[in-house]
């Protein structure tokens, strides 16, 4: 994809990544992190990497063009995208977000977003409720009624944790005998652990369709494979990948599973059916190093695009000679 800006608003584009990792580790989001950090400068972006430790909430109604990072008053950006792991979803860096939102800062994923869709079960039920196709699932409740589970669910049942990402904390549980010692197990040892339990889509065991949409388009695809025949097909895990050329269906349907949940930016998960797709879950932190590997794109060029196109939206076409942080404060002005 051609890393530029297309009606550009603005000359440079400051975008704040809110990451909670060591920028130069081995882990995929870090790398993915580098490769925003690569990518901003060839397109007018001037993007600056925080870790949420760095700053102070303050909340007065007198300063609203500034946020305390390291201690001191700092200017607020035009975009903020938070790229956290999964221990970085504490409630400090959710507020973190909160305040850059209601200063008036563009975020791509929100607050509201990013906890709703780490809640696997609160995911599926938002699906459900808008008529989208999901894996029957079910709250775990102790002492688990087995019989309940093999007449609504059946085995075998996928179990989850609650909130786990990138394949951790799944597991392929065959009949009911092996789901009584692993339920046994969990409640003599971590019996407030929240879990869900998940109707198996034999259809796609160990494959899926990791679909990424960015502000609401299909950007590219991918099937991963588990490897040696195993059940799950996540990328991080050693599966494999390869591109994937959606069918309408597919596409339409991970396109609506972002909007119903309203995701910016967002890994959707298919499974193959009899007769089509089921979702299996979203990603508001979507790793992307397995897909630029398989489909040749450029995801930070394509998050930045629709970043820029949402402040052409905002301010319009304007000079590159006019400066953005005059037009909020015209724009501020106005209002009073």
């Amino acid at each position: 994809m051609d890393a530029t800006f297309r009606g550009c608003a603005k000359e440079i584009m400051e975008v704040w990544i809110i990451y909670g990792g060591d920028i130069e580790s081995t882990d995929d989001l870090a790398f993915e992190v580098r490769r925003f950090m690569s990518e901003g400068p060839k397109m007018g972006v001037d993007v600056k990497v925080y870790n949420p430790g760095q700053f102070d909430l303050l909340v007065t109604d007198e300063e609203r063009d500034s946020i305390l990072i390291d201690g001191s008053p700092v200017p607020l950006p035009d975009f903020c995208f938070p790229y956290l792991h999964h221990g970085d979803r504490s409630y400090f860096s959710l507020s973190i977000i909160r305040q850059l939102e209601r200063l008036g800062v563009n975020i791509f994923n929100t607050a509201s977003t990013i906890e709703m869709v780490a809640d696997k079960l609160h995911t599926h039920q938002v699906l459900a409720e808008s008529a989208l196709p999901t894996p029957a699932t079910m709250l775990a409740k102790f002492p688990v009624d087995i019989d309940l589970i093999e007449r609504t669910i059946g085995f075998p049942v996928v179990v989850k944790t609650l909130l786990g990402s990138n394949g951790s904390g799944v597991f392929l549980i065959e009949n009911a005998s092996a789901f009584n010692d692993l339920m046994e197990l969990i409640g003599e040892t971590n019996p407030n652990i929240q879990i869900i339990f998940q109707k198996f889509v034999a259809n796609s065991k160990g494959r899926d369709i990791r679909v990424f949409v960015v502000d609401g388009e299909v950007v590219a695809a991918m099937e991963r494979r588990a490897r040696d025949g195993g059940f799950k097909a996540n990328f991080s895990t050693g599966g494999t990948v390869e591109q994937f050329e959606l069918d309408q269906a597919a596409a339409d349907l991970a396109v609506k599973t972002a909007e119903v949940l309203n995701i910016q930016v967002a890994g959707i998960d298919l499974l193959f059916t009899e007769d089509g797709y089921t979702i299996c879950e979203a990603n508001t932190f979507p790793g992307f190093k397995g897909l630029e590997q398989a489909c040749e794109v450029n995801v930070p060029a394509m998050i930045f695009n629709a970043m820029r196109r949402h402040l052409d939206k905002e301010f319009g076409e304007i000079p590159k000679t006019v400066k953005f942080e005059d037009l909020r404060k015209k724009e501020a002005s106005s209002n009073e």
